[in-house]
């Protein structure tokens, strides 16, 4: 039997009965049992309150879950992990796919085939017994599906590219409550919509990706005192522009809190860090990264020669769900006057309340041709902007996070990075996040696959209005 039916005898009811005939998985309402902890997110922000939660156990009963939806006139929510909750779910059928956690590596190939439920930390420790590296951001904990649909910027970004350029094929139910299996050559549009499209087209209940022949990086971070902001940041701008694609970096501002768990060195400090992630041999990287060393003392200094599994450490971001809004803004060449922006209104004896400030560098392999056609956009720029700031209810008017990416809009090219965009991003955010020409045409994709816009809890691409129909 069903555990939430045993829980849930009010599950038994007109309104839901025939939706937990035809699913695997729990079917929770609000107030039930298990309904609180399938609801939440890693960003404790989102309070969300669907109608109706599926715990989804495949892709039958993600269809089934669709179906539901489409009949009852809700909108389909999906949440994988909840890092990039974007929007709230309050009122519309969840589809939690936690449970859906199958995953398959196929070393000749160097491919991985995975659950929407799995993980970038499950890739990585099995890829990793066959000497290959997924192309995972900054947090293992992440979703990997959602993390790939959404572009995917990976801690490999510069060497390999976006991690959708690398999705294979996938498996999806549409709003029609249909699975599909979709590649470059087999309904080659939705696929193509699908790899930066992120959840606008349907419910991706798994992806086949390829694997990267990495076993090891030279990679950690340098971390500094935040008084040495000015120097380390206008140091690390002159020092990118030159460097191989087999370089990732980024640098951070980050205000640490005075917290349990985290190094003695820098709880509760304003420091500054840089990100190195090296594919290539160690005393080179070395090499690269001597420069940065010699610009003063380091609170700590992790970067060395490390198994890839160890990727982790690298960022160091949050392992533990906290409240959070994210901003972002892609960004040209950036000189000494925009170091000095950043400097005023986020470094040292501003008061900036920014948990997180960071600039990632780009190019590289981002700029070459892919191996499939993405919809995934903003390929020109050179820094990713991305900020964090901790906390709760934001008050009127413009935050922190508002007045930094004011000062560097004489650098900004205009376009966003879709999975740094958090819940309060607006149309024309997430329109910057694609080409004009990318985003009309998902937009014609969206009419022709969801034309009820039955996915639009997320960073919503709205459909195309048919030809001759007025608009408000």
């Amino acid at each position: 039997m069903r555990s939430a039916v045993q829980h849930s005898p009010h599950l038994h009811t007109d309104r839901v009965a025939g939706l937990v005939a035809a699913v695997r998985g729990p079917v929770l309402l609000p107030g039930q049992d298990g309904y609180d902890e399938e609801r939440a997110g890693f960003n404790t922000l989102v309070d969300q309150r669907p109608a109706v939660i599926v715990g989804a156990t495949g892709a039958a009963d993600v269809a089934a879950a669709v179906r539901y939806a489409v009949r009852h006139g809700l909108p389909v929510a999906v949440q994988s992990g909840g890092h990039g909750a974007a929007g709230n779910a309050d009122g519309a059928v969840l589809v939690s796919t936690r449970r859906m956690t199958g995953l398959r590596i196929a070393p000749e190939a160097a491919t991985a085939r995975m659950a929407a439920g799995v993980r970038w930390e499950q890739v990585i420790h099995e890829a990793g017994a066959y000497g290959l590296a997924p192309l995972n951001g900054s947090s293992p904990l992440v979703g990997a599906v959602s993390f790939a649909l959404g572009g995917g910027l990976a801690v490999m970004a510069r060497t390999f590219g976006y991690a959708a350029d690398h999705i294979r094929a996938l498996d999806v139910v549409t709003a029609d409550g249909v699975p599909r299996q979709v590649g470059p050559d087999r309904e080659p549009d939705l696929f193509w919509a699908l790899c930066g499209g992120k959840g606008n087209f349907g419910v991706v209940t798994s992806m086949e990706i390829g694997l990267m022949p990495v076993s090891r990086l030279y990679g950690g971070a340098l971390t500094f005192d935040g008084s040495l902001a000015p120097t380390v940041l206008r140091a690390w701008l002159e020092w990118t522009p030159a460097l191989p694609a087999e370089l990732g970096s980024s640098l951070a501002l980050i205000r640490f809190p005075d917290a349990p768990g985290l190094p003695a060195e820098v709880r509760g400090r304003f420091v500054t860090q840089v990100r190195i992630a090296y594919h290539g041999p160690s005393a080179k990287g070395a090499e690269l990264v001597a420069p940065l060393r010699e610009l003063g003392p380091r609170l700590l200094d992790t970067v060395r020669d490390m198994p890839y599994t160890d990727i982790a450490e690298v960022h160091g971001d949050p392992t533990e769900p906290y409240p959070y809004h994210e901003r972002t803004m892609m960004l040209g060449e950036l000189d000494r006057r925009a170091a000095d922006a950043v400097l005023a209104a986020a470094g040292p004896g501003t008061g900036c309340p920014l948990g997180l400030v960071e600039l990632r560098h780009l190019g590289g392999a981002l700029r070459k041709p892919v191996r499939h056609e993405t919809a995934v956009g903003n390929r020109d720029a050179e820094y990713c902007l991305f900020t964090v700031a901790p906390g709760g209810h934001r008050p009127p008017g413009p935050g922190p996070d508002d007045l930094l990416l004011d000062r560097m809009a004489p650098w900004a090219t205009g376009g966003k990075y879709l999975n740094f965009l958090d819940g309060t991003a607006g149309p024309e955010e997430v329109r910057s996040a694609f080409t004009p020409q990318a985003y009309a045409r998902l937009a014609e994709l969206k009419a022709r696959y969801d034309p009820g816009n039955v996915f639009r809890v997320n960073h919503n691409i709205a459909p195309a209005p048919v030809r001759g129909e007025v608009t408000a």
